[in-house]
């Protein structure tokens, strides 16, 4: 049986020419609407007329070429293939950025950026984030020594000099231990030492806070040969009955960031005999009784001394001997006779034994 000769009748309707050129228009109509459902329709209408219609080979290829002119035309009529929309938006854009170009090179439009406060900054570290901003740096002593900056690690930014035109910052700094000059190459402002000789401890730690120099570079000594130095702790705890007898540096000196303040002190209280400074450090003893001078002889013959009975009653006098018990004992006093025993005024047991110093003194027992 010829295929060709069969009646239309019998085939189903979607097998038919009607449907293979229907779908072929289908692509015409779709590619002017959406070039992509178009170009999808066409690869369907391809296959059906390869498939579906009972048409010759060549038939069928003319049909093929046909669907993607009838793409092509529908396309082009629907401006899917019109390419101007986006030229002219191409376009545009580059307009918009050559003027925004023009804008930002104009010399009177641009802003120059505003520069950090560096100063007070460790001058390696404001160096670097001043590159980080995009400037060049320089640096230089801001003191009239004109010194060479070696570490930039222990120096300090005083000043800065900023050039916005050429993006250069030059800073000025000093020593981390120095004050600041007032000027850029003016002298260092180093405090003048005052004259505390005769004050409290108080009032002369006030003095030098007054002076700008600082309580940690002050070291303390004790007058006395018999006193140990106290602690800067214990030295204002008791402000107002230690007084300074002598200092270093004198007054009117300048002190600098290597510069060690001496104070020596004396303490007294109205209670005590002596209430002034000795004419010398370490040559007087605040109880004249721990003079070694004053001790007695123990190898005199007890009958020459009329004061003996007295030494061996009362430690005013350097002890005892024997190792035997006394009356009142003074703490840190000398005493004679290594293992003997005492009391103090208020009642505390004391025992004579080695000091410090290598010496016998009085100590708690």
């Amino acid at each position: 049986m010829n295929p060709y000769t069969i009646s239309a009748a019998s085939r189903p309707w979607w097998k038919t020419t009607q449907a293979a050129l229907g779908v072929l228009a289908l692509v015409a109509l779709l590619g002017a609407l959406s070039f992509a459902l178009g170009f999808l329709v066409m690869i369907a209408a391809m296959v059906a007329v390869w498939v579906l219609p009972p048409w010759r080979w060549f038939a069928r290829l003319g049909a093929t070429f046909g669907a993607f002119v009838l793409l092509t035309v529908g396309a082009g009529l629907g401006g899917q293939l019109d390419s101007s929309g986006a030229e002219k938006t191409d376009a545009k854009t580059r307009d918009e950025r050559s003027a925004s170009a023009k804008v930002a090179s104009s010399p009177t439009a641009s802003t120059p950026p505003k520069t950090a406060d560096y100063t007070g900054k460790p001058l390696d570290e404001a160096e670097k984030l001043a590159r980080s901003a995009g400037y060049t740096t320089g640096h230089h002593d801001a003191a009239e020594e004109k010194r060479a900056i070696i570490v930039r690690s222990l120096w300090t930014v005083c000043f800065q000099k900023i050039n916005t035109a050429a993006k250069t910052i030059d800073f000025a700094a000093v020593n981390t231990a120095e004050p600041c000059p007032e000027k850029d190459g003016g002298p260092l402002p180093w405090p003048k030492m005052p004259d505390v000789v005769g004050a409290t401890y108080n009032t002369a730690v006030e003095d030098l806070k007054q002076a700008g120099i600082d309580h940690d570079r002050v070291t303390l000594d004790d007058v006395y040969l018999d006193i140990d130095a106290p602690t800067a702790e214990e030295a204002a705890k008791d402000g107002d009955e230690w007084r300074v007898c002598f200092q270093s540096p004198v007054k009117g000196t300048t002190v600098t960031s290597t510069t060690t303040v001496h104070l020596d002190l004396g303490k007294w209280t109205d209670a005590d005999l002596a209430q002034r400074c000795p004419s010398a450090k370490d040559t007087t003893y605040k109880i004249p009784a721990n003079d070694p001078a004053s001790d007695p002889d123990p190898d005199s013959d007890p009958d020459s001394d009329p004061d003996h009975d007295r030494h061996n009653s009362t430690t005013g006098g350097g002890g005892s001997t024997g190792g035997g018990s006394v009356g009142t004992a003074h703490p840190g006093s000398f005493c004679s006779s290594p293992g003997a025993a005492g009391v103090t005024g208020a009642g505390t047991p004391m025992v004579c034994g080695p000091g410090s110093d290598g010496r016998n003194r009085w100590h708690s027992a």
